[in-house]
């Protein structure tokens, strides 16, 4: 598929590299035939004809630019014009071989940064994870659809009432045969594992017409025009005749677009209907997604009038009370702020409870255990705060709790654990320990700042390496006047003020 079939001895020479998440979720779609009538990531001609006229460089539409960039290191092995020089196998985070790339055009992009075009071969057995059944191609989806129009709907969030009243409604105005396309390739919107919101929509299948459900690897990235418009191809590539829009989906070229009006739930008989055929006294509108996670959060069940039993049975099962799912109390701050002595009390007090398993990741064992060969240049620090958040997000994934307290200078680094923690379906609190530079200096009790200041230490934090300071801490505490049972006792106060811990250890 897409393109000539590759040497072995030029596989098996060709470098390797693994992309972004979204540039590997194109290369399934690009696979898949789901981006016809591509056959491989743009090259320039194509994208300067794509940003000038809408149109690739032989005429033929298309919405928006797909794209591959590398590493410069990489890009200078590469030499388009030789056919043993110009392969690159792409391979997923685990390292196993998905696709060949012939790269035909290789341009700078930025620093150290190259954009690639070139046509993609797939390697290997297609790919493995949950659901790899519904993982159909368009080809394959297309043989099963009935003849006539096809109603299409992205579920990138679980279906509630409202959402299946109205798939019904249009369903049955089109006469059309229902598919249902999920992402999942990612997290959804409201941080849904792709699994459970697979799981989700066949619990709500019930509630649907006769249905098709297909997992599709679509990705967000931030830019909800592009992303709408490659929805709608995507959908068009699999036969969808009409979307049923949601605020990610608009139009594209040969599919029509149904925008449905607002429904609410009428109390006198249990009904949804269009909002402005029921009196106000007498109507209930659609629960917000905030309103829902709300509900989860706390333990409360789904009000039945709003999401069927299925349904939120299953965000219950992937979203349990916070008291009962996963945690990374994250504690960050300069050297002799404090923080390692308060997680290791607060690590201490949430031992003696008992009401969950703690694991306590100390920046200096860290750094001895896990991190060991990491210097303290900003790519080394950025790993260790990695690494760190790594494991206290797979300690989450397991509903066990994580006290985790590096220094973590970096704003990035600190984003990057939040982002594993959260898309391993556990909480993130972020403490930042803000006690003053002085403060820390004067209590120096490794002396890491005396040495700093005479020159003998070199990217010392706070002192000629920034500490970046967090704007988005859920908490912050000083102790320069604080002792560390008080500080203790405050991060247990926001613990239980927020749901993740029993009000008894208040």
């Amino acid at each position: 598929m897409n393109g000539s079939v590759l040497p072995e001895d030029v596989l098996r020479d060709a470098p390797s590299f693994t992309p972004r998440p979204y540039e590997l979720a194109d290369l399934e779609l690009l696979l898949s035939g789901a981006y016809t009538p591509l056959t491989g990531f743009l090259g320039r001609a194509d994208l300067v004809s794509l940003s000038r006229t809408g149109r690739l460089a032989d005429g033929t539409p298309w919405p928006v630019a797909v794209t591959l960039e590398i590493p410069g290191e990489l890009a200078q092995t590469l030499d388009p014009g030789d056919p043993r020089r110009r392969t690159v196998v792409l391979t997923d985070p685990e390292g196993a071989p998905v696709a060949a790339i012939e790269v035909t055009d290789a341009w700078q992009t930025g620093v150290n940064r190259f954009g690639i075009g070139g046509q993609v071969r797939r390697m290997g057995d297609g790919g493995h994870g949950p659901f790899q059944r519904l993982r159909r191609t368009p080809e394959e989806v297309i043989a099963l659809l009935p003849p006539g129009r096809v109603l299409g709907v992205i579920a990138d969030r679980p279906l509630h009432r409202p959402q299946l009243a109205q798939i019904a409604h249009a369903a049955k105005t089109l006469a059309a045969h229902l598919l249902i396309l999920v992402p999942v390739s990612g997290p959804g919107p409201d941080g849904l594992p792709p699994e459970a919101l697979v799981r989700s929509v066949f619990a709500a299948r019930d509630r649907m017409p006769p249905a098709t459900i297909v997992a599709v690897p679509l990705l967000t990235r931030g830019d909800e025009m592009r992303d709408a418009l490659l929805r709608a191809k995507v959908a068009q590539a699999y036969g969808v005749t009409h979307v049923l829009s949601t605020e990610h989906t608009l139009s594209g070229a040969g599919v029509r677009v149904l925008v449905p009006r607002e429904l609410a739930y009428d109390n006198r008989d249990g009904q949804w209907r269009w909002r402005d055929d029921i009196p106000p006294r007498n109507r209930r509108l659609a629960m917000t997604p905030a309103e829902i996670d709300d509900l989860l959060d706390r333990g409360f069940p789904l009000p039945e009038w709003h999401t069927p039993p299925a349904v939120a049975k299953e965000l219950a099962r992937v979203r349990p009370p916070r008291r009962h799912r996963g945690l990374v109390v994250f504690f960050t701050g300069l050297s002799g702020s404090g923080k390692s002595t308060i997680a290791r009390n607060l690590a201490d007090a949430m031992r003696e409870n008992g009401d969950r398993t703690i694991t306590l990741l100390d920046g200096d064992v860290v750094r001895r255990e896990l991190t060991a060969g990491l210097g303290f240049s900003k790519a080394d620090r950025d790993a260790n705060v990695r690494r760190i958040g790594w494991v206290a997000a797979e300690v989450g994934r397991h509903r066990g709790m994580a006290v985790a307290c590096p220094i973590a200078p970096y704003e990035a680094a600190r984003a990057a654990a939040r982002r594993m923690a959260v898309e391993a379906g556990a909480g993130f609190v972020l403490v930042h320990v803000a006690t003053p530079l002085e403060v820390c200096e004067r209590r120096d009790r490794k002396g890491l700042y005396a040495r700093a200041r005479a020159g003998q230490l070199r990217g010392m934090t706070g002192i000629d390496d920034p500490y970046e300071e967090p704007g988005n801490a859920e908490l912050t505490i000083d102790t320069t006047t604080m002792t560390v049972p008080e500080a203790v006792e405050v991060v247990l106060a926001h613990l239980v003020e927020n749901g993740w811990v029993e009000p008894k250890l208040a």
